[in-house]
């Protein structure tokens, strides 16, 4: 993933699904969002596919700082693109240069 670049709505959804891909990395991870989020595990990849709930991954992720910097580490971006990337799939935002 591009470190520079204008932050779309496709960017942004293939960094949430780079963030589901991290939370799955890890079952506890894992096992804690989809509390969260009120789904099972074999709900994911149907869930995966609705915009609102990439949203809800990107929100998840900020909300913990710990797991936004994982998130943006594995990703390849810093975890204000993390930010920017929630702002533009929650609504909160606009399309925008990343600095």
């Amino acid at each position: 993933m591009a470190k520079a670049g204008s932050i779309t709505r496709e960017t942004g959804e293939n960094l949430a699904i780079a963030a589901l891909t991290f939370l799955a990395a890890d079952p506890e991870r894992l096992g804690r969002f989809l509390s969260l989020a009120g789904i099972g595990p074999d709900a994911i990849r149907a869930a995966a596919a609705d915009p609102a709930f990439l949203a809800g991954v990107l929100d998840h992720v900020v909300s913990d700082e710990q797991l936004l910097i994982g998130v943006a580490a594995h990703a390849g971006v810093s975890p204000a693109t993390v930010e920017q990337a929630q702002a533009v799939l929650s609504g909160h935002g606009w399309e925008r240069e990343v600095p």
